[in-house]
């Protein structure tokens, strides 16, 4: 696990001193070692920067930027290969190959070389790498399929930019940093932004499964699609029974789960006390022979803490097992640090005891493996049953009655009702009615439920109009072959919110500390499978998870794992009205909103201080503008 910069610039203001400024910007990604190489052309300066953390291979001869023996190609690599001694056999019996190191980056050198971009293919793993063909004059850019690895670029005026994380872009004079007001927008809308937006205007993230082409020549960019998630549930639903899809999947996960334990340090767990990360940690430490090291993060609040869970559940399996209770002291510590960790703004509260367990992990292993997926393959969100059932009752409705509940809710005085019956974020509930009203596709419920503002919250908060990104959410996957309303919201979420939000959180957490992290479930042999098993294998009578649970059943007691889910989230409620309360009264003053110009600063305070007088209804609204006026503070002030 590594991180990578560089450039290619047409203005000729690069230089070796830029390069090494932006590499060590991502130090924390990668520890151990460093690199850079420039290289001159007829019209442009071509640099390779990389941070190392060692993880195969820690000989010197896993260094980058590395080359083929002709010197045509030179690479800078951050990932995993979990496959790449089977393709390295490969290439040594197709090409006889002379490899030089154990390391998967020479792999991806040759197999590049020899196959093209039909080589990513053969990739098993996390991965995103920077090729630069200096016969063809040519910067290639690849992102792993899921979009575990993270790759921003900037093109803008003859400069073109990349990197792992966008602080490196703040070392070169030919990086604008003008912020996109309509990246402002969507953060709001989802507290993060979707690909292939950013904060910044002409920057943008390298879709997962995509692979960019920089025309040096020409100066010209190319994106194309290598790999679709789409493509998997656009397939016909398997005709097999649950009986033969919990051997097939049992067998996907031991092989998978087994590819993630490769390395040359050591390894351990993320255990929550769910059933993904029970599933991941079972099956390890049946399959391995040495007690397998979890790390768990509670909290104080009973309502947050699964922490006794998991410690039985570590028990039982016979794991090493530590544990940490995360108080407000230790978010006091960690969210003035979040804007350098997530430097685009990121709303997901869960950051914090990622970061915490992280750390805690990081004193004992250098790799971790955690069970990110699992909700968005075995649709463990309730969101999905409520979308069915609101989506259903609207469906009953003739044009009329619609008609006649939007009128009615345009007019009721919700703020009085609020008062009157402590009803929680009525108005927000309301407004999402009306636009599930006027929508018509399962997708588009599940997108307004999934909303954290609504049309008329931002008309109301901020000053400067917007226009809505376009992302996923906005492909009705008209042309998917089945219509299964499960499988249609799972396979939705796991082109948006799942890398968005939740591979975004753990790379940055984990990366921030210089552990690796590591995601079983994210193999795209499990994701092609299930993909194809009816919905109700995943969300059925008996709940959600239907199938992982049962597999989970046969290696741990149900009694361990029957209670209500509770999710890897922060008692933000009472922490900001206490122990962490001048974080609003700091970040959200109105005159500091009003010196901005982008909020409605009375609109904004109003949210504030009803919060403080004990109204929670607008917590995570509060939250996400806390993130962004931090954000702001640390990279545009």
């Amino acid at each position: 696990m590594c991180g990578i910069t560089g450039f290619c610039d047409f203005t000729s203001r690069s230089n070796d001193t830029i390069l090494k400024d932006m590499t060590d910007t991502l130090v924390h990604r990668g520890p151990d070692d460093h690199g850079y190489q420039i290289f001159q052309d007829t019209n442009a300066i071509i640099g390779l920067g990389h941070r190392r953390l060692s993880i195969l291979d820690l000989s010197p001869l896993g260094r980058q930027p590395m080359q083929t023996p002709d010197e045509r190609y030179h690479i800078v690599f951050n990932g995993e290969i979990y496959n790449f001694a089977e393709i390295q056999q490969r290439l040594i019996k197709q090409y006889n190959i002379k490899f030089l190191s154990q390391s998967d980056t020479e792999v991806i050198l040759h197999a590049y070389q020899r196959w093209g971009i039909e080589s990513f293919h053969h990739f098993r793993g996390m991965f995103a790498f920077v090729i630069f063909d200096k016969q063809q004059k040519q910067l290639l850019l690849c992102r792993d399929r899921t979009g575990v690895k993270p790759l921003y670029y900037y093109w803008n005026n003859g400069c073109f930019l990349f990197s792992s994380e966008l602080k490196s872009f703040h070392q070169h004079p030919g990086f604008t940093k003008k912020l996109d007001i309509n990246g402002v927008h969507a953060y709001l809308k989802w507290g993060y932004i979707p690909a292939p937006h950013t904060i910044f205007e002409n920057t943008f993230k390298l879709q997962p499964g995509h692979y960019l082409t920089l025309d040096i020549t020409r100066q010209t960019l190319t994106d194309k699609q290598y790999w679709n998630s789409m493509d998997c549930y656009n397939q016909p639903i398997l005709d097999i029974s649950f009986e033969e899809a919990l051997v097939e999947l049992e067998r996907l996960f031991i092989q998978s789960f087994g590819y993630r334990m490769v390395a040359d340090v050591p390894v351990g767990v993320f255990l929550s006390g769910g059933f993904d990360s029970v599933a991941v940690t079972a099956i390890l430490q049946k399959h391995q022979s040495e007690r397998l090291k979890t790390f768990t993060i509670g909290f104080d609040e009973h309502t947050y803490n699964e922490a006794p869970d998991a410690k039985k559940i570590a028990d039982y399996l016979g794991c090493d097992h530590t544990e940490y209770i995360c108080t407000p002291k230790d978010a006091l510590l960690i969210i003035p640090k979040l804007p350098d960790i997530y430097d685009e703004p990121f709303g997901d509260s869960s950051a914090i005891p990622t970061i915490l367990v992280s750390e805690k992990a990081r004193q004992n292993v250098t790799v971790a493996l955690s069970a990110d997926a699992g909700d968005e393959l075995f649709a463990g969100y309730s969101k999905y049953q409520t979308a069915i059932k609101i989506w259903k009752t609207i469906n009953q409705l003739t044009p009329t009655q619609k008609k006649l509940i939007d009128h009615c809710l345009r007019y009721i005085p919700f703020q009085t009702l609020q008062r009157l019956f402590s009803a929680y974020n009525l108005e927000t509930r309301a407004q999402k009615i009306k636009q599930m009203l006027r929508s018509s596709h399962i997708v588009d419920f599940m997108n307004i439920t999934s909303q954290l503002i609504t049309d008329q919250d931002r008309q109301s908060m901020m000053l400067k109009e917007t226009i809505l990104l376009p992302t996923a959410f906005d492909n009705k996957q008209s042309d998917i072959y089945q219509t299964d309303l499960i499988n249609l919201m799972l396979a939705t979420d796991y082109q948006t919110y799942l890398p968005d939000d939740i591979l975004v959180k753990v790379d940055r957490a984990t990366m921030s500390v210089g552990l690796e992290g590591r995601e079983p479930l994210l193999d795209h042999h499990i994701l092609e499978f299930v993909a194809r098993l009816p919905g109700h294998f995943k969300y059925s009578e008996e709940g959600p998870k239907h199938l992982l649970k049962t597999l989970v059943y046969q290696y741990c007691p149900k009694s361990f794992l029957n209670r209500p889910k509770k999710g890897f989230s922060v008692p933000l409620e009472g922490w900001f009205r206490n122990e962490l309360k001048f974080y609003f009264l700091h970040y959200l003053d109105p005159s500091r909103l009003k010196k901005q110009g982008l909020f409605n600063d009375k609109f904004v305070v109003r949210l504030r201080d009803r919060y403080l007088k004990g109204h929670p209804e607008n917590v995570q609204k509060l939250w996400q503008l806390l993130m962004f006026q931090m954000w702001m503070s640390r990279w545009m002030d």
